[in-house]
């Protein structure tokens, strides 16, 4: 699993993590939330950029991303590598 980001925020009343991304990052991938109270794995089924919907991201975009469970700002996002 490599980094893909960090959750600057997360807007509790939806269930969207808003991460900044130090490598792309595309609708369908994997990630895992992990520290600060966040362990789980999902898959990435939408992403926005600047309230637009994207189905891909690259390094340096802030994404708002639906997250299935609960995630806290400082949790690091990697990205689970296809076995």
């Amino acid at each position: 699993m490599k980094p893909v980001g960090k959750v600057t925020h997360y807007y509790d009343k939806i269930g969207v993590a808003i991460v900044e991304l130090v490598t792309g990052l595309k609708v369908g991938d994997k990630i895992k939330f992990e520290g600060h109270g966040s362990d789980f794995e999902q898959t990435v089924s939408s992403m926005q950029v600047d309230h637009e919907e994207v189905k891909e991201a690259k390094k340096g975009d802030i994404v708002g991303l639906q997250a299935t469970g609960k995630v806290r700002e400082g949790a690091i996002v990697l990205k689970v590598e296809a076995e």
